[in-house]
């Protein structure tokens, strides 16, 4: 199986990024040593695996500083009205449309993205921008509530920031998992810290300075840089809130950091998705969506498919249309839509994908399309590859892969392919394809995923910022989007003013205790007969 390639000379970086442009955006990290310039770690281009450019690191100290600038920032922020800081993000919003090929360059640059997957992953957050802006006021206004005696009990239920939140952002969708998270946080009044990864910290520090420019309190969003394992624990420990998204194993190390100091916080972690093909599932509907879902941004997506089930009546046929699709999609290190797919990210990503795939072999799968590097286009390209007949225990069945690698099995029970696709420590994200939506929604209500798509991959569910978005099991804690995703980031506050004081003794000197609780407790009846809530 051929994949087709477009092999032709690829620049250094982006015809648009200049010297002079990355070091405005450096910048922006905060990181000094002794009040010398910071020590540096050069990041590469996945395209031609030539210098990006010196990242200076943070230290502990230069977290430290980072918090103490934002807290400082983040009392007035959070004194404004929430329509003021609303305006900021929609602000962001209307930039970001405006000026979306800049920052899609440097997400290709460092990333190895193709364009329309980079393009994807500017457009979440100018949703989630257009969502928050317009819907923050409502979801944090003071809200009344029923009181411990009816007409004589006001209580208020208020919505505070936490303070400054810090976020710890990964590699794969720098810019939309740097800023997604950054502006709802923001949103609530908070401050915040964040620690992009090393290798794709110039696409969150654009995000910054794209929301200064809309009007952001400068100092109110600092940018730290650095070896996760150096100064993770420094951020986790300054933090009110804790935002991470990233592998299993460290998340639950954030976690057990984060509870040291009872620190709330949300983690978005690894999954092994599964897509489900039912018996009456438009054969070509389902292989156009499979390709996406399985083969987007070269598989570094945490809600791509790597499982795929399909029915034994259409098996033969799926498996024969799929291959041949993604033996078509072109692989380029191009700056424009040409491509279909990109590049891995990474030396050791490609690593991993390799060793997967060699082991899946070794153990008696099947290669039906790709299963090899292309160092022909990029030095870190693989070919999008669909496995068969892989074992149970081979690596690729049962651990997370984060590349262009999709196991695919046969099945031939409903209850059989739901216990098979739960038979797993993950639970972020599965779908569903029927012509009969009725019956892909009752199938996917017994999903063990946080969220699950019918006649779609993933983009249904994520796009819609409307509803949350998490894993259940080892895919994590808490939720973006939707109303959860905007509460996270603050603490609730009850005020209760009573006009008459009235508690648990009598209210008349005269009265004894025992009468008055036959009196609360009648009332107490009264009010359940009336549908008090």
């Amino acid at each position: 199986m051929t994949v087709q390639t477009d092999a032709g000379t690829t620049p250094d970086r982006p015809p648009s990024v200049t010297d002079e442009r990355v070091d405005q955006l450096l910048d922006r990290i905060t990181a000094e040593e002794n009040g010398q310039p910071a020590k540096t770690v050069t990041t590469y281009a996945p395209y031609t695996a030539t210098p990006i450019a010196d990242i200076p690191q943070s230290s502990t100290e230069d977290v430290t500083t980072a918090f103490s600038l934002a807290r400082a920032a983040q009392r007035e922020w959070a004194k404004r009205p929430v329509a003021d800081r609303a305006r900021v993000v929609l602000r962001f919003h209307d930039l970001l449309v405006k000026r979306q090929d800049e920052v899609m360059d440097l997400i290709q640059w460092e990333t190895g993205k193709a364009r329309k997957h980079a393009f994807a992953e500017v457009m979440s957050p100018m949703v989630v921008a257009r969502h928050y802006g317009r819907r923050a006021r409502g979801m944090l206004r003071t809200r009344r509530a029923l009181g411990m005696f009816p007409g004589l009990t006001r209580v208020w239920a208020l919505r505070r920031p936490k303070g400054v939140v810090g976020i710890i952002s990964p590699w794969n969708y720098p810019f939309e998992l740097g800023s997604a998270d950054a502006i709802p946080a923001l949103l609530a009044g908070n401050g915040v810290v964040s620690k992009p990864d090393t290798q794709t910290v110039l696409s969150v520090l654009w995000a910054q300075e794209l929301m200064e420019e809309a009007g952001l309190p400068q100092r109110l969003w600092q940018i730290v840089a650095g070896d996760g394992p150096v100064i993770g624990p420094a951020v986790v420990g300054h933090a009110n809130y804790v935002s991470f998204t990233g592998s299993t194993r460290t998340g639950r190390d954030v976690a057990q950091r984060a509870a040291a100091n009872l620190t709330g916080v949300s983690l978005e972690l690894g999954g092994k998705n599964p897509m489900i093909v039912l018996p009456d599932a438009d054969l070509g509907r389902t292989v156009a969506g499979a390709i996406d879902a399985c083969f987007a941004s070269a598989g570094q997506l945490c809600i791509s498919t790597e499982r795929l089930y399909v029915h034994e009546r259409l098996y033969d046929a799926f498996t024969e249309r799929f291959a041949a699709a993604a033996g078509k999609m072109r692989l380029a290190a191009t700056y424009d839509f040409t491509a279909d797919m990109g590049s891995l990210t990474s030396k050791a990503q490609l690593e991993k994908v390799s060793e997967h795939v060699e082991d899946a072999k070794a153990k008696g799968a099947t290669v039906i399309a790709g299963g090899s590097p292309r160092p022909d286009v990029g030095p870190y390209f693989f070919e999008p590859t669909v496995l068969a007949n892989v074992p149970q225990h081979a690596t690729v069945c049962t651990e997370e892969t984060f590349g262009p690698v999709v196991a695919v099995y046969k099945y031939r029970d409903v209850n059989e392919v739901i216990e098979r696709a739960n038979n797993t420590p993950y639970g972020l994200n599965a779908s569903v394809w029927t012509r009969d939506s009725r019956n892909g929604r009752r199938i996917a209500a017994r999903l063990d995923a946080g969220t699950v798509n019918v006649n779609d991959g993933y983009a249904a569910t994520y796009g819609s910022t409307g509803a949350p978005m998490g894993g259940m099991k080892n895919s994590g804690l808490g939720r973006r989007h939707g109303r959860e995703g905007l509460l996270r980031f603050t603490e609730p506050q009850t005020i209760a003013v009573e006009r008459l004081v009235i508690g648990v003794e009598p209210p008349l000197r005269r009265m004894s205790y025992d009468r008055w609780r036959r009196l609360l407790s009648r009332g107490l009846l009264i009010l359940k007969r009336i549908g008090v809530r």
